[in-house]
């Protein structure tokens, strides 16, 4: 096993990007690697050196036998675990856009916030985020209409508007609150929200599940209201409760499932 430890020295004002800086390419490195790393900036590179200590620590023959662990303040940070395949990402603070972007396999675990796009066109692997994350988690990106294909991402905070935009596999589970238009345009996989949802859920959505544990504040009228059910298991995960399923988004001829906690969603009924 290696662990390889960055330790911030100094913030930058344009952010550094680590698309480059992931267990599969980097599992081979040691320290002095690290010291030659020229690590983009904008339009240029400078030393990453200048930025981060680095200690490497143990072996590693594959990227699943490698722990990245980023210390510091990593708001302008960006691509941390972006195209991943294997290994562990830490991050010990907030970190900049595109976190877990086109990831394909190992976790990432980020001990703070995420910017927008954190986990955007996964295939795979798990994503855990402890705090809150922007606009557009798990969604694909500009001009594209596929978003997270498969793999996991926890949310213990809120999420931003347009969770889950274009999903075709995969699950988002957000434990806080949701803002607007949670799994637009989605074709398949799973999103389950435990909090409150402010309002249009599941917008065109073709396919796929939508389970709302808290209050829908307000709804689209392109669902039709089909029955309650009971303790429902849903893509292969157990509910408790009764459930209120609805299904849409008849606009587009849609046969998505949207399940909302009958208790706290009476005033929809």
């Amino acid at each position: 096993m290696k662990t390889i430890t960055f330790n911030q020295k100094k913030t930058s004002s344009i952010a550094l990007e680590f698309d480059e800086l992931i267990p599969d390419e980097i599992y081979g490195w040691d320290k002095s690697d690290f010291d030659k790393y020229m690590v983009p900036i904008g339009n240029s590179r400078f030393p990453l050196s200048d930025y981060f200590d680095v200690e490497v620590e143990g072996e590693a023959d594959s990227p699943a036998q490698v722990k990245m662990v980023l210390n510091g303040d990593l708001g302008r940070v960006k691509y941390i675990g972006a195209k991943m395949t294997d290994g562990q990402v830490i991050a010990n603070s907030s970190v900049d856009l595109h976190c877990g972007a086109e990831m394909a396999g190992g976790s990432i675990l980020v001990n703070g916030d995420a910017e927008s796009y954190a986990g955007r066109e996964m295939t795979g692997g798990n994503l855990e985020i402890i705090g809150n994350v922007k606009e557009f988690c798990g969604a694909s990106y500009i001009g594209d209409w596929r978003g997270m294909t498969g793999g996991i991402i926890t949310i213990h905070g809120n999420a931003g508007k347009q969770l889950g935009e274009c999903l075709t596999g995969g699950e988002i589970h957000v434990k806080g609150n949701c803002d607007i238009l949670a799994g637009i345009h989605m074709n398949k996989g799973l999103i389950q929200i435990d909090g409150d949802v402010t309002r249009w859920p599941g917008g065109q959505m073709q396919n796929g599940d939508i389970v709302i544990n808290g209050t829908l504040s307000r709804f689209l009228e392109g669902f039709e209201q089909e029955e309650v059910v009971k303790n429902p298991t849903i893509a292969g995960k157990s509910f408790s409760g009764n459930y209120i399923k609805f299904t849409g988004d008849i606009a587009r001829n849609g046969k998505g499932s949207l399940y909302l906690a009958a208790e706290k969603n009476r005033h929809l009924l």
